[in-house]
């Protein structure tokens, strides 16, 4: 999509002017022979797993507790197509989301946009597929929300404000709006405006409104969703920067399922029939709306994230 290509190329420009080079090689453990940036599943059949029970995990950016049910259709689905029990997996951080599946205790996941790189380098995840409209439309973009009766009126105006961002693993809820911050309007936390951490996005969102921050840096995409299903009053919220467009969660597998497992797994996200599922139901709410998984390649699509790392000095090592 073109609004990614031109993000990419203005972080690119970021990072250069930073005079930056963050580690972006995989963890020593893994190999990757075709250059694709993803661990190679190991060509030793003893180092594959094939898990009698598989757990899966999405992204923490909201309630976990909310989005059981939601793929409770697509765990049946996935248990349907491999023979095996599955198991939805609801974990309270990115940072938990990570170890989890680098101890091998996660096998198929949903990380957020940001952290999808730190896994892939560090836990060994391996995306092949994100949410997109049937007609292959993707994304979601970062908004810098404030109070709709408040007095900010636009991004300067953060001075000496409190920001909430999510997680330090964010894109969206840290990493792009502090690179932004800092390279278009000159703002740096601490020195300019008060940080804050709310964990996660409709923490930031319902901070806001009860005026526990002043303004929020958050994923549209889970606004509008919140929005959508009334848990979170829209009137009440002003929105005083958008970004251009990032990638969604990425979808993907541990690098060292036994390939017949991790095709079954593969062509289970592809042939899932999404209408009438409470997957459908919630995804599509955003904009554009998610209708079905895509097949992506994690170099080209998470390049523009991979900028924006470079362009904030991060690193991919494992701790």
């Amino acid at each position: 999509m073109k609004p990614i290509k031109r993000l990419g190329i203005a972080f690119a420009a970021i990072a250069a002017l930073l005079c930056v080079t963050p580690a972006h090689a995989l963890d020593q453990r893994f190999q990757d022979a075709d250059g694709d940036l993803i661990a190679d599943t190991p060509t030793n059949p003893k180092e594959q797993v094939d898990p009698a029970t598989l757990i899966f995990a999405y992204t923490p950016v909201e309630d976990p507790e909310v989005y059981r049910k939601v793929w409770d259709e697509f765990i049946a689905h996935l248990a349907k197509e491999t023979g095996k029990k599955v198991v939805f997996f609801p974990v309270q951080s990115n940072a938990a989301q990570i170890e989890a599946m680098r101890a091998g205790r996660l096998h198929i996941a949903g990380f957020n946009t940001g952290s999808v790189p730190l896994a892939v380098n560090c836990a060994g995840f391996a995306p092949f597929t994100m949410m997109s409209s049937l007609k292959d439309e993707f994304g979601y973009e970062m908004e810098i929300i404030v109070q709709a009766a408040g007095p900010i009126q636009k991004v300067e105006d953060l001075k000496g404000r409190t920001l909430a961002f999510t997680d330090p693993n964010s894109n969206s809820g840290f990493k792009a709006p502090s690179a932004l911050l800092k390279s278009k309007f000159g703002l740096e936390a601490d020195r300019d405006f008060k940080p804050a951490f709310s964990g996660k996005h409709d923490n930031s969102v319902l901070g806001v409104i009860n005026k526990d921050y002043d303004a929020a840096a958050v994923a549209n995409s889970v606004l509008k969703r919140m929005v959508a299903r009334s848990g979170a009053d829209g009137a009440k919220l002003r929105s005083i920067y958008v970004s251009q467009t990032f990638p969604t969660t990425g979808y993907g597998l541990a690098y060292n399922l036994k390939p017949e497992l991790a095709a079954k797994l593969k062509a289970a996200f592809f042939n899932f029939k999404w209408e009438g599922t409470g997957l459908a139901k919630e995804f599509e709410k955003t904009s554009p709306p998610q209708e079905k998984f895509l097949p992506i390649s994690y170099k080209e699509k998470w390049a523009v994230v991979r900028d924006i790392d470079t362009a904030m000095n991060v690193s991919y090592a494992c701790k």
